[in-house]
């Protein structure tokens, strides 16, 4: 077999891409290896889906489990691990029905659908609105990269959906101006992860939680990136004690296998009736036999307490190089889902420092062109945050020339 190279990339896939130059061939733990066997720490966890690391003994076993005894059916009829994998979901958070899908994209395209048609169907069309905030991603299939509120995701793909508007992240008035007897739904992420990992105030989600009430229109939490442990609680939500209606769940949910989840309460569930929504993959037996084990790992004893000591080990490391090198601006977010703004001076320039990382065995991420970001493995062992962070540092050395 001719070896794969990373010119192949451009010659066979479309250009939607850029990935880096290296190909990653093994995964064990907080570590990748690439086809020259050069090993890398992995801070960027696949953008915040390796919740349990690569290769995760429990996961492989799950896997290989479900796959010698079933692997698809379709929606005709149901399959043992999507029931226990729903029933996990709602025993460990508000909703009582959960949706299957395969991505993030498809979680938020049935939360926006299902709120649209609880308007619809309880209040008549006219109360259609959406009102999602600046800075936002909620995906990229039309209708979410409409709800989304960075225009250059949108670019080019005009015209897309109407009754859609946007308004400043964690800003209440602009909220409570917009909001209106047409609105059907207001969603926001607790934490704006593409936007520059900016956390929600505890007033924002109360008040958008009062709002919602008073006009009859629905909450929906975003909590694909930030849901699954990732800030050190099983949701976000729970952080701040402020409960949706729906809530859009995936990246971690599978740890690395694809599967999305849209969940909600009974008080909104019927109107997705039979035949207004859909997904093939949606309930894949595979997919929820691994995110069943996903869930089972992440709820041992300990587990999600030991998140937010890890969060401090990175954030006290973090603070040491700060300290020589005088480049943060702010570090900000919650759990293990960390954004560091770089200076003024300093602006555009995070891919230079994530490239310069890579170089060093240091895999991380950019959220936007001013912030780095790092959403590791939630059990990433403290000797690999050290050894990451000291490769974070001779980075950044490089790129200084200090």
């Amino acid at each position: 077999m001719t070896p794969i190279t990373r010119d192949q990339f451009d010659d066979v896939m479309v250009p939607n891409y850029a990935p880096g130059k290296i190909i990653p061939v093994r995964g064990a733990g907080s570590h990748v290896w690439d086809q020259a066997g050069r090993e890398y720490v992995d801070f960027a966890g696949g953008i915040a889906v390796n919740v349990l690391g690569h290769a995760h003994p429990a996961l492989v076993k799950a896997l290989t489990t479900q796959g010698q005894a079933l692997w698809h059916l379709s929606n005709v009829m149901t399959n043992e691990p999507a029931v226990a994998l729903a029933k996990k979901l709602t025993e460990l958070t508000f909703a009582d029905k959960v949706f299957f899908c395969s991505s993030g994209a498809e979680a938020n395209e049935a939360a926006l659908k299902l709120a649209r048609r609880h308007a619809f169907v309880n209040f008549g069309q006219d109360k259609h609105e959406i009102i999602s905030t600046l800075g936002s991603f909620h995906g990229r299939t039309l209708f979410t990269v409409s709800v989304g509120g960075q225009a250059k995701y949108k670019e080019g793909f005009e015209p897309t959906p109407g009754g859609i508007s946007h308004v400043p992240y964690n800003d209440l008035e602009a909220l409570r101006a917009q909001i209106s007897a047409r609105t059907a739904a207001v969603i926001l992420e607790p934490i704006q992860g593409e936007g520059g990992v900016t956390p929600a105030t505890q007033a924002y989600l109360e008040g958008a939680r009062q709002l919602c009430d008073e006009h009859n229109a629905l909450l929906i939490f975003d909590e694909v990136q930030t849901g699954v442990g990732r800030t050190g609680q099983m949701y976000a939500y729970q952080q701040y004690g402020v409960r949706p209606d729906i809530m859009s769940s995936a990246k971690a949910l599978g740890g690395g296998f694809p599967i999305g989840a849209m969940l909600c309460t009974d008080a909104v569930a019927p109107s997705l009736a039979f035949g207004t929504h859909g997904s093939t993959y949606g309930g894949n037996p595979l997919a929820c036999a691994v995110s069943l084990a996903v869930l089972n790992e992440l709820t041992k004893p300990g587990v999600l307490a030991s998140v937010t000591l890890k969060a401090e080990r990175f954030r006290a490391g973090l603070a040491a190089i700060d300290e020589h090198y005088g480049l943060f601006h702010e570090v900000r977010g919650m759990g293990l889902l960390i954004g560091i703004e770089l200076m003024p001076d300093w602006h555009g320039k995070a891919k230079d420092i994530v490239g310069a990382a890579l170089e060093e065995g240091l895999m991380m991420l950019v959220a936007g062109p001013n912030v780095l970001r790092f959403a590791p493995s939630l059990i990433i062992p403290d000797a690999d945050i050290d050894k990451g962070l000291a490769r974070l540092k001779k980075a950044i050395g490089n790129v200084t020339g200090r």
